[in-house]
Order: structure tokens, then C-alpha cells, then sequence
């Protein structure tokens, strides 16, 4: 049998040859997992605080092990750490390095706990504290959103119904349907974090083990909730990285459509708003560009994280317990996933409070399209006539406006009166589009004064955070 005192492995043990170096490579991870570093040292830490305290190492070894580890996080944050692809891992290169450093007292750290446990908690660790750094780009970007609406909680704008002009709302409302967007993604992923926050350390390989270890004091070490109640389940789980991915989702789904719609309404053949230069790009062919190329990329970038949800979901769906070398794929999607949904909200959160809505325009807009011909219905009903009879008679007037290019607030009295003898002079009143947005005064409507509490609301909900 070979000698494999020199084999750079810390399982190679029971091996009779070396790994392929085709196969080192393959099967390594170092080369993406190795942002998890600074987790990796948090969680040994309190392992090796917690083994101290079993009785299982020394105060001297337990002394050894965190100057050990601490000069290892300088080494990594000076750039100066040797990562190997032969240690496979960040984990399997963090032990050999602190061994190498410390002598036996870093080959004592690994006592009741496996890599499986240990890369559980690794991506635990990493992902909670993910999540924070996401949630407080989603407040930053709420933040600009509701500034806008208090900004133009009476710029009146044209609302849409399958992209045609429907009603008149106001610019300010708009921006806090976005904000109700984000608001339940920072709610989802709130849920999120509450819900991976258990720790797996203790679980070991995936049946527990036989060291009097105290995972309850590992966990609150780590600041975790409770440590996880089933040691195959703990190794295994990657829910939480899949749930991740979802509210992922839908935070760039919910970042496409309002890109989609800052898009159009920068196009010349919309002119709604003004997007600053910093945050476009020209043409190399046509001097006259002004491309909106930060909301058409994060509109693109929505397809990969939809992607990384559909990996992560095909990886785990066919896996027995407990744990596989398959989750080794779990991890480059999701590290993507969570940079990609950083950069595109710091990219929207730098560049909404700088938008400039052209309010002229935006009213002309509003004013097209018949878009208070509801008011009139409903201002027919008020006066006595049933809905479906006051549709009716403002269907025909918006007939006649069509076949004489006129809109209802343009049309004479007479006009009007032809239509139906119920309405009277103040029907000018509901035919601006001011007026239309100012009608609407009730929770959650588009009326000024609503907008503005609204507004009010939603800072005071952020200020809260």
C-alpha cells in the first residue's frame, strides 16, 4: 500500500492512490467557495469555543486555534493566503493552513463536526448576511421611490390598461406602486432569513455525534435562532437557498417591469421622464443616442436569476438523503444570483431619486384617449342613471369625439347635454384630468392629499426598519 503521508488531503486515508489531477480539478470548489472564508473562520470559532467548553479541548489548544484562525483571516484579507486546489475546499484549505500554522491543536478543531454540517452553516452564515446587505438596498431604493411620489403626488400622468391610455393618476402614484412591489420583496425575504436562521452545526456527516457537544450554546454563538432539529435534514436542506432564489425572482421581476417601463417613457415617441447621463450610454454610429442602458440590462439580468431558480430547483429534486456531491452545484448559482440582485438594485436605488418626469408632457399624455370618460359615466350614475346605461351614453359620446377629434372635456355643453339631459355645468368639473385624479380620495387612491399620506406612510415604515 503507498505511503500517502505527503498527499495534500485530509481524508486520504483509506486511499490506495492519489486523485486524478483531472479529477482534483473537477471536483473542486476552492475557486468560488472560497468567498465564504471569513463565515468559515466565524463558524470554527464558535465550534472550537463550544468544544473548550465540553471539555473536549484545552484552554491552551482552544488559545492556539484562535490566534491560528485569526492569522489565517489576515493572510486572506492581505491576499497573501495560499489557496490550493488540492484542499479542495475553502474549508479543507482554512484546517490545513491553521494546522500548518498551530501544529496538532488545528487538526483537534474538526472533533464533532464533518464538512457537511459545515458548509450547512458556511451557507447559512454567508446568505444571512446576503440577505441583510440586499434588504438595506431595497430600503435605499424605497427610500427614492418615495421621495419621487412626495415629490409629484399631484404631476398628473396617464395610467395604463394593456398599454393603453386608461385613466389619469398622478406620477406620485405610480412611484408607490413600485414601492408596494419592493415592499413585499423585503418582506419575503425577511420570511427568508427567519426561516434558514437554524444552525446545522452538530449534525456532523448526517447522523449526529458522539461528543458531549452543546449545540444550543453553538448556535447562539452564531447568532442563529435555534439550532436545526434533524441532523440528516440539516446537511441535506438547500430550501433555503431555493426560497432565496424565489424572492430573488421576483425582486428582478418586479426590477424588469419598472425597467421596462423607464424603457418607454424615455423613448422619443413617449418623453415621460428624463433619466440622468450617468446612467446611459450613446451610439457609436448615431450622435443623437441616449440609450437607457441600466434598466434594459437589469431587464436582461431578470432571465439569469430566473435561471439560477430553475438550476437550483433541477438539483435538488431528485437527491435521496442525506448529503450528495450535487450540492456542490448549489453554490455558484446562488453566490450569482445574490450578486446579481446587489448590483442591480444599488444600480436602481443610485439612479430613481435622480429621475426628472417632463410634467408637461405627462399631463398632455394624460389628457389623450378619452382617458375621463369613466368620470363621466360615474358622474351620470350619481345623478340617477344606472352604470350600464351611463356606459352606454358615454360610449357615444366617445364616438362622436373620435369622428370630430375632440375630447370630452373640449365638447360644448350642448354638446354633452345631447348625450344625456342629465348633465349640467359642473360636469367640467370631473372632465380634467385634474379633477379626475382628485375624485379619486379614498385609501389607496390617486387623489393628491391620498398620495401624500401615502407617502408619508410608507417613510415612516422605512425610517422604522
Amino acid at each position: 500500500m503507498s505511503d500517502h503521508s505527503d498527499n495534500p488531503s485530509l481524508w486520504g486515508g483509506r486511499f490506495s492512490e492519489a486523485t486524478d489531477s483531472f479529477v482534483q480539478r473537477f471536483t473542486a470548489s476552492v475557486s468560488f467557495d472560497q468567498r465564504m472564508a471569513a463565515q468559515d473562520i466565524r463558524g470554527s470559532l464558535a465550534h472550537a469555543q463550544m468544544l473548550t467548553g465540553a471539555g473536549i479541548l484545552s484552554a491552551e489548544e482552544h488559545e492556539a486555534i484562535q490566534g491560528g484562525l485569526a492569522a489565517v483571516q489576515k493572510e486572506i484579507d492581505s491576499g497573501e493566503f495560499p489557496w490550493s486546489v488540492e484542499r479542495e475546499d475553502v474549508h479543507m484549505n482554512i484546517e490545513a493552513r491553521l494546522t500548518a500554522l498551530i501544529g496538532d491543536a488545528g487538526k483537534k478543531l474538526h472533533t464533532g463536526r464533518s464538512r457537511n454540517d459545515q458548509v450547512a452553516t458556511d451557507i447559512r452564515l454567508y446568505l444571512r448576511d446576503a440577505i441583510d446587505a440586499i434588504s438595506e438596498e431595497l430600503t435605499r431604493l424605497q427610500k427614492g421611490l418615495v421621495g419621487l411620489a412626495h415629490s409629484h403626488a399631484a404631476t398628473v400622468m396617464p395610467g395604463f390598461t394593456h398599454l393603453q391610455g386608461a385613466q389619469p393618476v398622478t406620477f406620485g402614484h405610480h412611484m408607490l406602486a413600485w414601492n408596494e412591489m419592493l415592499e413585499r420583496d423585503y418582506s419575503r425575504l425577511a420570511d427568508c432569513r427567519a426561516r434558514m436562521n437554524q444552525c446545522p452545526l452538530g449534525a456532523a456527516a448526517l447522523a449526529g455525534t458522539t461528543f458531549p457537544i452543546d449545540r444550543a450554546r453553538t448556535s447562539d454563538a452564531l447568532g442563529f435562532d435555534q439550532p436545526t432539529r434533524n441532523s440528516l435534514d440539516s446537511v441535506s436542506d438547500r430550501d433555503f437557498a431555493i426560497e432565496f432564489t424565489a424572492a430573488s425572482a421576483l425582486i428582478l421581476t418586479h426590477l424588469s417591469r419598472m425597467s421596462e417601463e423607464l424603457v418607454l417613457w424615455t423613448s422619443a415617441q413617449f418623453q415621460f421622464v428624463e433619466l440622468p447621463d450617468r446612467f446611459c450610454t450613446g451610439s457609436s454610429i448615431m450622435p443623437q443616442k441616449k440609450n437607457p442602458d441600466v434598466p434594459e440590462l437589469v431587464r436582461g439580468k431578470t432571465g439569469r436569476v430566473n435561471g439560477h431558480l430553475v438550476a437550483l430547483l433541477t438539483l435538488m429534486k431528485s437527491q435521496p438523503l442525506a448529503y450528495n456531491k450535487d450540492n456542490q452545484e448549489d453554490k455558484e448559482p446562488l453566490f450569482d444570483c445574490i450578486d446579481t440582485v446587489l448590483d442591480c438594485l444599488r444600480a436602481f436605488a443610485d439612479m430613481v431619486p435622480h429621475i426628472k418626469p417632463r410634467e408637461e408632457r405627462l399631463r398632455e399624455a394624460a389628457r389623450a384617449g378619452f382617458a375621463t370618460a369613466t368620470d363621466l359615466a360615474d358622474y351620470l350614475v350619481r345623478r340617477g342613471l344606472p352604470f350600464r346605461d351611463a356606459h352606454e351614453v358615454v360610449g357615444r359620446a366617445v364616438a362622436e369625439g373620435i369622428s370630430r377629434k375632440v375630447d370630452l372635456a373640449d365638447m360644448s355643453l350642448d354638446k354633452l347635454q345631447s348625450f344625456s339631459e342629465l348633465i349640467r355645468e359642473d360636469v367640467f368639473d370631473v372632465l380634467t384630468v385634474e379633477g379626475s385624479v382628485a375624485a379619486r380620495d379614498h385609501l389607496g387612491g390617486t387623489a393628491p392629499a391620498q398620495v401624500t399620506v401615502a407617502a408619508t406612510e410608507a417613510a415612516t415604515r422605512l425610517v422604522s426598519r
